[in-house]
């Protein structure tokens, strides 16, 4: 199994950015997928996730209405679009799979990529 994220970068504040995972290795409609993330000094966050087939979305309190998750099952892709940008939502964004919903702080997911870094400037 592998996932691989990309799209991360600098940002200022208030504007956006689109994270893609690209997926292989695992029959997709089995898991869900989320993202996570992780800023300096601090432990895992859940961002937000998404069920196997796409119907079903959750996000965290602190990103709803500002970040969407999609995913396209053929394709084997996860996305994150990210507008309304704040400086504390620096930190590196990982995509995970997982055959349950893991939306707690610090949760251990089956397979997780190796991030991508964003970085949002006030």
């Amino acid at each position: 199994v592998r996932l691989l994220e990309s799209g991360g970068g600098s940002v200022q504040a208030g504007g956006s950015l689109r994270l893609s995972c690209a997926v292989s290795g695992l029959n997709p409609n089995l898991y869900y997928l989320h993202w996570a993330r992780q800023a300096p000094g601090k432990g895992l966050e859940w961002v937000a996730s998404i069920s196997s087939g796409g119907t079903f979305k959750y996000y965290h309190d602190a990103v709803q209405g500002r970040f969407t998750i999609s995913r396209n099952n053929d394709k084997m892709t996860l996305s994150l679009q990210m507008v309304a940008l704040k400086s504390e939502d620096t930190a590196r964004y990982y995509c995970a799979a997982d055959r349950d919903l893991k939306d707690t702080p610090n949760a251990h997911y089956q397979f997780r990529g190796p991030g991508t870094q964003v970085t949002v400037s006030s």
